[in-house]
């Protein structure tokens, strides 16, 4: 195919600062040393799938109290994935150690391998959460029609019948909807420790328990409708924040689709041999074919062809590569038989270290604590002493301990942290639909708190800022007899240079020549007679023309002077728009991009982008951004491409154009549909605006708790009006979450 002008960007370091993943292992007994493996500094490492992490509150709990534990060096946890790592001393600790330290936090250990991840993807947790939610639902609405009468004047017989009724509902619903919370409750205090769900399980119970209670003595009231109803709302919110945490998935899994699963090995005397990728030792010769993927790192013995060179330069444009040309796995072969020594192999090749760059920056990037968990961590140890105190003060004053126990229901569930609960996923789901109607997709609840506040933007080039496609730029008068030609050999390719060429040439009107049989040569260009005379189109050394700074394709009729047909890529619409925009609201921009000097200059010249960078590879778009947050920048990254996959992950904050790499889709929190860049800006304000609304209902959440809790404790407040002040507080919340977003926060914070 036809060759670009363009040179190949350097190769990419190898790996350095990010530790090594280590290949899946099947399951061994609990304390099996086999689970670890060697880590810097004579540690040994063991990865674990920690299933029972629900929250960020469980990373912090977790990495904290691991962390103090003997010999335990470092602790890394992947929210989105459920897996520890854990660095230790060996002559200290041990992977029992570790995973008995886990036991006593209350979370079971596992190992980490590619079933167990395969396991979340099936996502049974989001259905599981989905039936509970139903039954709830299902089961709230029909309590609370029957007490629909009850509340009417049903006396006596009739009453004790609906309420029996009620209980033959509410029961087994109670127990099948509020497994989760009972569960987590159980579990922490087996562990010693309170959590959220303790105080939720309390007043369910003592809601359900007190009303089975009073139906029993034929009593006026009963609260089966409380414990349904607040099951109810707490199942929807989680619900709604799981199903945000399960479209975050890993990026680096997606890594996986760009390895070569087999390679042809050329052996000492010529034979082949087909192994698995991962058993090519460093130095053997491996023969590629069109249209397999690179198996190895290495560099072209022999043979040319054209790479889509994508995972390191971030190009959409096919290289031309030739003997002593350097080659990475993963990279698409398109055109010729290429013969590659290989150099680095397995878990030592760049697509392996972008990998890793990937999964240490999501593992980063998930120490982010949410507001409510930070609440969450003096809410319910209060809530119990609040209840305690009501119940032993009203038996001290009266005796009653039936009256006791009716009250420090009341202040249980009126205390619920229901809308504190709701008052972020409210939120979340608010924005996450007001984004979808703008055509923008949010992966994680959490993106949008990180979103909020980013004070620096950053912009890759290609595919990002410009469309990726490319347009002829100059070339010969329309009236130039070379038009003919080039648009005939053009026409023979299906090279991207070729094709814009053939559709330059059919929108001006030329009517290409007809000429005999056009060879193309890979990574070189097209090759034609006609008369006797040769005609070449392709690159500069195809051609014997000088080579150009532009991305260029050049046409030789015989001994002629080489005529040069030179390509840009069109900027999306609105890009010039979106960084003035950006500029005027206070944010810095910037561009990294890993295509040349020149082309990147002319981008950023037509967005007013001063500060612009080119000729990056991924690692040092990483250490790019490393820098901005070292100077205290928080950074939105904006990218397309393989290469922009680490940077992505690593940023505080991180969009993808729904036409980007899948690697990248992954590893963005927000991907955007269009070809527009304004979902940029809409992000932005969308989430100031929901930053703010979250304050608000934590504000309302309080205010709710300051007025309500001196009723409940001054025996003001029955079990049923405290479910329904409580469910009031959750409407209260998710209203004020709906109602009509505008723009706020116009400037970085």
């Amino acid at each position: 195919m036809m060759a670009a002008a363009s040179v190949a960007t350097d190769t990419a370091s190898k790996p350095g600062g990010c530790f090594k993943r280590r290949a899946e292992t099947p399951a061994a007994p609990d304390g099996d040393e086999r689970w670890a493996h060697p880590a810097a500094a004579g540690r040994r490492a063991v990865d674990l799938m920690v299933p029972g992490i629900s929250c960020a509150g469980c990373m912090a709990k977790i990495e904290r109290s691991l962390g103090a534990e003997p010999g335990i060096a470092a602790v890394r946890v992947n929210l989105s994935l459920r897996r520890a790592h854990v660095e230790f001393d060996p002559a200290e600790s041990s992977v029992a150690a570790v995973t008995d330290a886990l036991g006593r936090l209350g979370y079971e250990a596992k190992p980490f391998d590619a079933a167990a991840l395969a396991e979340i993807d099936r996502d049974s947790r989001g259905r599981d959460l989905l039936a509970r939610l139903g039954v709830a639902g299902f089961a709230a609405m029909n309590v609370m029609l029957l007490s629909v009468s009850v509340w009417s004047g049903a006396e006596a017989a009739t009453r004790d019948l609906l309420h029996w009724v009620s209980a033959l509902i509410a029961i087994p619903a109670i127990a099948y909807a509020g497994r989760p919370f009972f569960a987590s409750a159980l579990s922490a205090l087996r562990a010693r420790r309170l959590n959220m769900d303790v105080p939720i399980s309390l007043a369910v119970l003592l809601a359900a328990g007190t009303s089975l209670y009073e139906v029993s003595q034929s009593g006026t009231h009963a609260y089966f409708d409380a414990g349904l109803g607040l099951l109810f709302f707490l199942l929807l919110g989680r619900y709604l924040d799981h199903r945000t945490r399960a479209a975050a998935r890993s990026a680096a899994a997606e890594l996986t689709a760009l390895s070569a699963r087999s390679a042809t090995v050329i052996g000492a005397d010529g034979t082949r041999s087909t192994v698995a990728a991962d058993a090519i030792a460093p130095g053997a010769l491996v023969e590629v074919a069109p249209g397999e993927r690179i198996p190895a790192d290495g560099v072209v013995e022999s043979g040319t062809s054209d790479l889509d060179r994508s995972l390191v330069t971030g190009e959409s444009m096919p290289e031309p590569v030739g003997p002593e040309a350097p080659v990475h796995a993963g990279m698409l072969n398109l055109s010729g038989l290429l013969r590659i020594r290989a150099s680095a192999t397995g878990e030592d090749t760049l697509l392996a270290e972008i990998a890793r760059m990937i999964e240490a920056a999501e593992t980063g990037k998930t120490r982010y604590d949410r507001w409510a968990d930070q609440a969450a961590r003096i809410y319910a140890p209060g809530v119990h002493l609040v209840a305690l105190a009501a119940f032993v003060g009203w038996v001290w004053a009266t005796g009653d301990i039936r009256h006791s126990i009716a009250i420090a229901s009341a202040v249980l569930i009126i205390t619920c942290p229901c809308a504190l609960g709701l008052a972020v996923p409210a939120v979340h789901a608010a924005a996450g639909g007001r984004l979808f109607r703008a055509g923008i997709f949010l992966k994680d609840g959490a993106a949008l708190e990180r979103l909020a506040a980013v004070d620096t933007v950053v912009f890759d080039k290609t595919g990002t800022l410009t469309d990726g496609r490319p347009r002829l730029a100059d070339a010969p008068e329309p009236d130039d007899t070379a038009w003919p030609i080039a648009a005939a050999m053009a026409a023979a390719s299906r090279h991207p240079l070729a094709r814009a060429l053939a559709e330059a040439a059919e929108a001006r009107g030329v009517v290409p020549v007809t000429l005999g049989e056009i060879r193309e040569t890979p990574g070189a260009g097209l090759e034609a007679w006609a008369g006797g005379i040769r005609i070449r189109l392709g690159s500069a050394a195809w051609t014997g023309a000088e080579p150009l700074p532009d991305t260029a394709v050049h046409l030789r009729i015989g001994d002629g002077t080489p005529l040069a047909f030179t390509f840009t890529e069109g900027l999306r619409e609105d890009a010039p728009e979106l960084c003035s925009d950006l500029r005027r609201m206070g944010f810095r921009v910037v561009l990294l991009s890993g295509d040349g000097c020149k082309p990147v200059a002319r981008v950023a010249g037509a967005t007013g982008i001063p500060d612009h960078r080119s000729g990056l590879t991924p690692r040092d778009k990483l250490d790019a951004l490393d820098r901005l947050r070292a100077e205290g920048s928080r950074v939105l990254m904006v990218g397309d491409g393989i290469n922009d996959a680490p940077a992505l992950a690593a940023a505080h904050a991180s969009m993808s154009p729904v036409s980007a790499a899948e690697v990248s889709r992954a590893a963005a929190d927000l991907v955007f549909t269009g070809s527009r860049l304004a979902p940029v800006a809409i992000a932005i304000r969308t989430a100031r605006t929901a930053r703010h609304r979250a304050m608000q209902n934590f504000a309302l959440a309080a205010l709710y708790n300051a007025c309500a809790i001196p009723l409940a404790l001054a025996g003001m407040v029955t079990p049923l009006v405290a479910a329904l002040a409580m469910s009031g507080s959750s409407i209260i919340v998710t209203l004020n979450a709906v109602r009509r977003w505008g723009d706020t926060g116009r400037g970085p914070t």
